[in-house]
Parts: structure tokens; C-alpha cells; sequence
């Protein structure tokens, strides 16, 4: 087999050896939280030896970040497709916010994560690293960056950070309701909700 071939056997071998392993963390952050879960039990979950994960990621945190950031890609991905191609900017704005509210609830776990419900509840944390805390923002604010852009057309700048800081709230609450069901209190439905708030912001 050529040296060029071999070297792209290997590394699709080890981006699916890696996608492995941060599924396995995923469950195990889970079903533990972040502070209980070990390199340890994830290395089982993956089926690996423990050494084997570290080859990989440094640390628990390191995964946690990995996962996070992974799912903020998918988000951005999905806010940046829900734009295109519309031209009004209230439209677009709409577009973003329902893209936000859909991918959440369609993917709990990323809610989860990106809540930082898997380090053992509501709290204002990050993982330790100031560097890792600091990219991760700025991979979320990217992910709102397709509502905000639109909002800057509709009313500038600073306007715009009240309308995508609102969104994002109102996003941020009725998905916490709907993940735990305290909306089937009301009989409403959340993403209709969050529909007629963003609607309302732009009217």
C-alpha cells in the first residue's frame, strides 16, 4: 500500500477511533455527571484501554470541550442553513431563532452539555481552562451570529445584541421547560412560543 494511502487509512482509523470515544464520554457524563465520571469508565464505555484515551484527549475536561465544541459546529451549521438564500431580514431573523429552538430540542443531550447540566446542575461554570471557556464562547456566539447579523439590519448595532441576548434567553427557558416537561403544565407548545416571541421582537 503507498505511503500517501496508509497515512489516510490511519488517520480515517483514528477520527473513528476518537468519534468513538467522545460518544462513549457523552454517555458516561450522562449517566455520571462531569465531576464523577473517570478516563477510567470512559475507556470501558469505548471499549479501550485507559492508556488508549489519553492518546487522545488529555483529560475528562478536554473531552468535555471536544463534545461541546462538536455540537456547537453542528448548531452554527444549522443557523447558517436556515438563512440562506432569504432576503428580508426579519425573515432571516425569524429563520435563526427557530434553527436555535429546533436543533436544542431535537438533540437533548447537546442541551444538556451546552448547559453544562452534566457537571451536576444549573451553575455558572466552565471547565477550568481559560483558553477552552473562551473558545467555546466564541464558537456559541457564532451560532447567534446569523440572528444577530439580521437584527443589525433591522435596527443596528446595539439594538441588535438586546434582540439576539432576548432570543437567546427565551430560547434558553422554554427549552429548559419543554426538556423537563414543566410545560405540559399549560398545554402550550414551545416552539409555537418561540415563534410568536421572535415574530413580536421584528414587528
Amino acid at each position: 500500500m503507498p505511503g500517501g494511502a496508509r497515512a489516510a487509512r490511519a488517520e480515517a482509523v483514528a477520527e473513528t477511533k476518537r468519534a468513538l470515544i467522545l460518544e462513549a464520554a457523552l454517555r458516561v457524563f450522562a449517566r455520571d455527571g462531569l465531576r464523577d465520571a473517570s478516563i477510567r469508565a470512559i475507556a470501558k464505555e469505548a471499549g479501550y484501554a485507559t492508556g488508549a484515551i489519553y492518546g487522545y484527549f488529555p483529560s475528562k475536561e478536554h473531552l468535555y470541550a471536544a463534545a461541546l465544541r462538536e455540537s456547537l459546529q453542528r448548531l452554527r451549521i444549522d443557523t447558517e442553513t436556515a438563512v440562506a438564500g432569504i432576503d428580508g431580514a426579519a425573515q432571516r431573523y425569524i429563520a435563526a431563532g427557530l434553527a436555535f429552538f429546533d436543533f436544542y430540542d431535537a438533540n437533548p443531550r447537546d442541551l444538556d452539555m451546552g448547559f453544562y447540566l452534566f457537571a451536576g446542575g444549573m451553575a455558572p461554570r466552565g471547565l477550568g481552562d481559560d483558553e477552552a471557556d473562551q473558545e467555546l464562547n466564541t464558537a456559541l456566539l457564532a451560532t447567534l451570529e446569523p440572528s444577530r447579523s439580521a437584527a443589525e439590519e433591522l435596527a443596528g448595532t446595539e439594538e441588535a445584541n438586546r434582540l439576539t441576548a432576548e432570543a437567546f434567553a427565551h430560547a434558553s427557558g422554554l427549552l429548559l421547560l419543554r426538556h423537563t416537561r414543566r410545560l405540559n403544565l399549560f398545554g402550550l407548545d414551545a416552539r409555537q412560543l418561540m415563534e410568536r416571541f421572535l415574530c413580536g421582537q421584528v414587528s
